[in-house]
């Protein structure tokens, strides 16, 4: 169980990472074709700003998960991740109710996944 909870975890993070990319750097872009049906076209540029910060959040939470995986205290370790997944799961069902439902399954689900398989192993 804690291959598979390492593997979610890491899942987890590179997630957050490409959120960094796309909302940060991508948003003109990338981001079009994936928030197509959130935002109309014309929203893209006057919103850069926004998503770029909303990318930099991702990215601490990615940081955070990343973190873990370098903490050697087993107890530590699992506390850190714990947290970090904690705050992807909130994000993501505050999203799958404010924003899409979209965002619950691609967000909230992997990182619960993810916690059950860390207090498992």
């Amino acid at each position: 169980m804690e291959l598979i909870a390492k593997i979610l975890t890491a899942f987890v993070a590179l997630e957050h990472l490409y959120i960094l990319w796309l909302e940060m750097f991508a948003w003109e872009t990338k981001g079009k074709k994936v928030f197509k049906s959130a935002l109309p076209k014309e929203m893209f540029k006057p919103t850069k700003g926004l998503a770029a910060n909303q990318g930099l959040y991702n990215g601490f939470l990615a940081a955070g998960l990343v973190w873990s995986f370098l903490i050697e205290d087993e107890k530590w370790q699992t506390n850190i991740a714990l947290f970090f997944l904690g705050c992807v799961a909130v994000a993501g069902i505050y999203g799958g109710i404010s924003a899409t439902k979209r965002i619950f399954f691609v967000q909230a689900i992997p990182a619960i996944l993810a916690i059950i398989a860390v207090l498992l192993k």
